[in-house]
């Protein structure tokens, strides 16, 4: 049985990556530990760097597509893992999950038009919403017994009000963890389909689902849920890949296929990167194995903190994500307007983490934390937090 290493601290300084080498430029002190930007500190699966290297050694990188074997990686994987079967002509391959929710907001909605999200969320949900001239329509999540659900009373009188033309899904939810029921999604995909909205579902986490819970692909739901949906999929969260800009982004409905094509026309976008088709590959066809392996490092990671958090440091409370990687921590009851927080976990505790106003102001007194990292730097940022809190 092949084992990975996880606990050797990669150093990442001086390569140009933003998690590392840009705290200067962000206002973040240099001796602050980095645990912010959901990508992982650890080295991506031996046989994605084996395939590139061979690539690199080739050194001819002219223009490039994908055969029948990407697609059939791609579509063997989600048949695999989440008993989903899509047809390869769904598939449209795009450099980000972020650029293709900015491409379906043109593609679906026009200038003016309403767009639902569900805070606190991923923050581009926004950017790409107003920055297309769009109206962001929110209906926030509510915390029901220290878990987030979704208010569908007030999702389908929002959607009727203001008319919302697109529904911006987060599934699993980045940043506060849920994975979502199959009822719930039923419930949503039947509302949406009722009203005519077409539902962006960014499953760019799916693969990071903890005991107990389950993934459900948006468009496995029902006929009702396939036709109203756009499915968007990476390997970037899964392998480490981020940089290779590569996501497969699942369109079953021709013209909203079509549609969505157009968008990429107009934009002149037409071949993905090589590496990161070359590396998604890779990783779909043989890179199991490893992802089982960090995942379960991973798992124990989150395990320690919540354990940590619980024994040392009361006053925060962090419940364990039912999804991602990322650890959504509660710290209200250290009673600090935003700006004070901010200064508190920077200055005191010396950690560059997500501030939970990044995701809306329904995230104010929470700190978004990413544990993909090697187990020591998570207990030295553990004992740094905990420090803090006691000297208040």
């Amino acid at each position: 049985m092949e084992t990975f290493d996880f606990d050797t601290i990669v150093d990442r300084r001086g390569t140009d990556s933003l998690k590392y080498d840009f705290a200067f430029a962000n206002g973040v002190s240099e001796d602050c530990l980095p645990l912010w930007v959901a990508d992982m500190d650890f080295r991506t699966a031996p046989v994605v760097i084996s395939r590139l290297e061979r690539a690199a050694r080739f050194g001819v990188f002219g223009y490039a597509d994908t055969k029948d074997e990407y697609v059939q990686a791609v579509r063997g994987w989600f048949a695999a893992h989440f008993d989903w079967k899509p047809e390869a002509s769904w598939l449209v391959k795009t450099p980000g999950v972020v650029f293709a929710l900015a491409a379906c907001v043109k593609a679906f909605t026009n200038e003016g038009d309403a767009v639902l999200i569900q805070r606190p969320v991923y923050h581009p949900f926004t950017s790409v919403v107003e920055e297309n001239g769009r109206r962001v329509v929110n209906s926030p999540l509510v915390i029901r017994g220290g878990r987030y659900e979704m208010n569908l009373q007030d999702f389908e009188e929002k959607i009727e009000a203001e008319n919302v033309r697109m529904f911006i899904l987060c599934s699993p939810h980045n940043p506060v963890g849920r994975v979502w029921e199959r009822e719930t999604l039923e419930q949503v995909a039947a509302i949406c389909a009722r009203r005519g909205v077409t539902v962006v579902s960014d499953e760019i986490h799916c693969d990071f689902v903890w005991s107990g819970h389950q993934h459900t692909v948006f468009a496995s739901i029902s006929d009702e849920a396939r036709d109203c949906c756009v499915v968007c999929t990476a390997p970037s969260k899964s392998f480490n890949l981020a940089g290779l800009q590569a996501s497969n982004i699942f369109i079953p409905d021709p013209a909203k296929r079509e549609a969505f094509q157009k968008v990429l026309s107009a934009a002149g976008y037409h071949e993905i990167s090589q590496p990161g088709t070359i590396a998604a590959q890779a990783a779909y066809e043989e890179g199991g194995p490893w992802l089982d392996a960090v995942r379960a490092y991973i798992r124990d990671n989150l395990a320690y903190m919540e354990t940590y958090i619980r024994d040392n440091i009361p006053r925060i409370r962090m419940t364990m994500p039912e999804g991602t990687y990322l650890a959504w921590l509660d710290l209200r009851e250290l009673g600090m307007e935003s700006g004070e927080q901010d200064r508190f976990v920077r200055e005191k505790a010396r950690l560059w983490l997500d501030t939970g106003t990044m995701f809306g102001p329904e995230g104010a007194g929470f700190e978004r934390l990413n544990a993909a990292c090697p187990r020591a730097i998570l207990q030295e940022a553990m004992e740094r937090l905990g420090a803090a809190v006691a000297a208040l």
